[in-house]
């Protein structure tokens, strides 16, 4: 048989652990893993001296388009993506217009289809005005579901109230990510604080806003049934909360993001100023090491980047005229081996975060794990390479990074899409089995 593919000499990393093997790819899928010697294929990589890990699916990220592409766009977003070995990318509903409705939708899928770098899907939002439209548009060909703005972010979605984020909730069966901040408190802060500076944002958005919407969603899926995502948890008083829903049966899984867990306040807000201001904040360092804690014991169950870019001159504007949100989907993956080469973080915590356990989540065929008959989404890193992050290696269309001049361990050298290395136009549509999610 003459493949399409066989990459030669490379590492395979599963969750299960590592073995030197050969991989084989057909018509996009794996077709052969083992010894390959002497195997015909059209094209051949060397992976020797490298380690081939399972794509990284992440879930969360804001390309801006369409109504903000100067800030990024769906090529350049996913071209950053699969620079950082993501290989699927869940892009979030907060652009201009909104996507509220299945043309919106429709309108995104056509724009990625051709141009995208990395598998791609795109949320439908929640809003006041398609509550009884929500069921019928969770179940669309290339949405993973609902995402709920319960804290006002960037863009206009929310849904702030409890009889709404019931209603919202009891409209549909998909697990359902959400953001997580109490809109009542974060309006009261806001008016306590004339004349903020940005190292204030987590004083303002602070613990306790994220705490009281954390708990109001889990109650109220303790009363629906209905499976919520908690999105970047931030602080140490969600852990526990999220522990005990878990062990009492709630369906309930979290995220965590690599920049909550690597910057602090108030040091990263003097180093960086508002370049680190993201919602929810980064916050104390009280905080982070709980975040750690909690990741470690396996209350966490995915890694998303909350790639959020604005340009350079946005951010500098004074605060709180500064807009939230950070660079992160390229960085994502590496950061992530940096805590594994300081000895903080399981290499195979990493791959089950960043691969299986998001595609078991949203219910996605075929993706997520170097199997036989799974689409070949693979990313081709060398663990033990240092490097120093670059504005010029940030292909985001903002090109900064909160982690310039930081030395990282563990390079992205190169990453298959769908069976091909990754380029514009490799990306596809990703399919879902919703029964599977969970």
């Amino acid at each position: 048989m003459m493949f399409d593919w066989v990459i030669r000499g490379g590492e395979v990393i599963r969750p299960e652990g590592i073995a030197r093997e050969d991989l084989a790819i057909a018509g996009g899928r794996i077709v052969a893993l083992g010894d390959l010697t002497g195997a015909e294929a059209e094209n051949t990589f060397d992976a020797s001296g490298m380690q081939i890990l399972p794509g990284v699916i992440d879930t969360q990220v804001h390309f801006r388009e369409p109504g903000l592409e100067h800030k990024e766009d769906i090529a350049t977003g996913s071209e950053a993506a699969a620079a950082g070995g993501v290989t699927t990318f869940f892009e979030m509903p907060n652009t201009l217009p909104p996507t509220t409705t299945a043309a919106f939708l429709e309108n995104k899928l056509a724009r990625a289809k051709g141009r995208a770098s990395a598998n791609y899907a795109f949320f439908v939002g929640a809003a006041l005005d398609n509550i009884p439209d929500l069921e019928r548009l969770e179940m669309l060909p290339g949405t993973p579901g609902i995402k709920l703005f319960m804290g006002s972010s960037t863009g206009t979605l929310l849904v702030p109230d409890d009889e709404n984020v019931r209603a919202v909730m009891q409209g549909g069966k998909r697990p359902m990510p959400v953001h997580a901040e109490d809109e009542a408190r974060l309006r009261a802060r806001k008016e306590m604080f004339p004349a903020p500076d940005v190292s204030d944002h987590p004083i303002i958005r602070d613990a306790e806003a994220a705490r009281l919407a954390t708990e109001r969603l889990i109650l109220l899926s303790r009363e629906t049934g209905r499976h919520v995502h908690i999105l970047h948890v931030s602080t140490g008083d969600e852990v526990p909360i999220i522990r005990s829903a878990k062990a009492e049966g709630v369906a309930l899984t979290a995220e965590v993001t690599p920049q909550h867990l690597w910057f602090e306040w108030p040091s990263a807000y003097r180093e960086l100023g508002s370049l680190v201001q993201m919602n929810p904040p980064i916050r104390s360092a009280e905080h982070r090491e709980a975040l750690w804690a909690g990741l470690l014991e396996g209350v966490f169950d995915v890694f998303g980047s909350d790639h959020a870019p604005h340009t350079l001159e946005e951010k500098q504007k004074p605060y709180p005229q500064s807009p939230s949100g950070m660079t992160g989907v390229q960085t994502l993956l590496p950061v992530l081996l940096t805590f594994v080469d300081q000895g903080r973080l399981p290499l195979d915590q990493v791959v089950t975060m960043t691969s299986r356990n998001p595609a078991r989540l949203y219910g996605i065929k075929d993706r997520g794990e170097i199997a036989l008959g799974a689409w070949a989404d693979l990313a081709i890193v060398e663990l033990q390479r240092k490097f120093t992050v670059r504005r010029e290696w940030i292909r985001s269309r903002s090109q900064w990074s909160p982690y310039e001049g930081v030395e990282l361990t563990g390079f992205p050298v190169q990453a298959f899409v769908s069976g091909v290395p990754a380029a514009p136009g490799a990306g596809r549509m990703v399919e879902f089995d919703w029964k599977l999610s969970g």
